[in-house]
């Protein structure tokens, strides 16, 4: 019997430690991963400099046919880019971080209470979301879009993290980028577009597999209109964006935030590149003969 106590004894700090052991490595192969993961991100982010996929998270989960062609951010009017940032993040050029920490700690609070978000993300937090992630709402896909947010503030200029914000955006049903979307809706390239046109685009923002394009072109307003959409298109173009842009001292003052004080038509002579979208893409146009043999409101 004694002999019994006496291996139990000696058996039980030896599983103590092996387990112990075991929880300790487990913690190191988890840091391990983390770093590893961190590390993966930030060279998919330096990649960002010059190299703009073709896909992104988004357009995946959407399925294909996807309407998409890149654009260069000097063949894109200064309009929408100043309608962009109004409406989307007046702070882009001028606040240090890619979010406001107090903002980002306001809306956590109103996602766990359970209420209206106060604010909205910032451009760089909707451009990772949009490049890695998924449209589910959690707490844990909120703190890797704020970390990846960050990276790209931190390693991306402002004037690229909106050219690629542009470029993948979704601007209706598998509808995406400025160059798809100026081409489908008012049948001209991104550098030939109006104030009011621009503004209209950013009321498509929060609703694009709601919105119509109208038979003969120009955002479907008739109606049968989904009334948000109605609401959120007019309410940009003809409230929102041009009292916005005001507030910033006009289009050229809120484009010089990212650094920009050019316009497109500077770069008229490189038009004939492939990044220019001068031509309706291909997919646009499949598209619009498509839409246009079945077309009701």
């Amino acid at each position: 019997m004694a002999a019994i106590e006496a291996s139990t004894t000696v058996t039980t700090p030896i599983r103590k430690r092996k387990k112990k052991h075991i929880i300790l490595r487990s913690i190191g192969w988890f840091f391990k991963l983390v770093i590893a993961l961190v590390i993966l991100s930030l060279l998919a982010t330096i990649s960002f400099i010059w190299w703009t996929p073709p896909r992104t998270s988004y357009m995946m989960q959407s399925g294909e046919p996807v309407v998409y062609q890149y654009v260069s951010i000097d063949h894109i009017s200064r309009y929408v880019l100043a309608a962009t940032i109004a409406h989307e993040d007046q702070e882009l050029g001028t606040r240090p971080g890619a979010f406001d920490i107090e903002a980002f700690n306001a809306r956590a609070k109103a996602y766990i209470e359970g209420k209206p978000d106060p604010s909205g993300s910032t451009i760089p937090q909707q451009l990772a979301k949009n490049i890695f992630l998924t449209p589910q709402q959690n707490a844990v896909r909120k703190g890797i879009e704020a970390g990846l947010a960050t990276e790209f503030s931190l390693i991306l200029s402002e004037e690229r993290i909106l050219e690629l914000y542009l470029n993948y955006a979704q601007f209706g049903p598998k509808l995406y980028g400025i160059c798809a979307a100026t081409w489908y809706y008012f049948g001209n390239p991104p550098w030939n577009i109006t104030e009011y046109q621009a503004a209209q685009l950013m009321g498509v923002l929060p609703l694009p597999n709601l919105v119509q394009r109208a038979k003969d072109g120009g955002i479907y307003l008739g109606p049968v209109v989904n009334f948000r959409v109605w609401d959120y298109v007019n309410g940009a173009a003809n409230v929102h964006v041009p009292r916005q842009i005001e507030g910033m001292g006009g289009w050229k003052a809120a484009v010089a935030t990212i650094g920009i004080t050019d316009t497109a038509a500077d770069h008229a002579n490189e038009r004939g590149s492939a990044d220019s979208c001068s031509a309706m893409p291909s997919s646009v146009l499949d598209r619009i003969k498509q839409e246009d043999s079945t077309w009701k409101p």
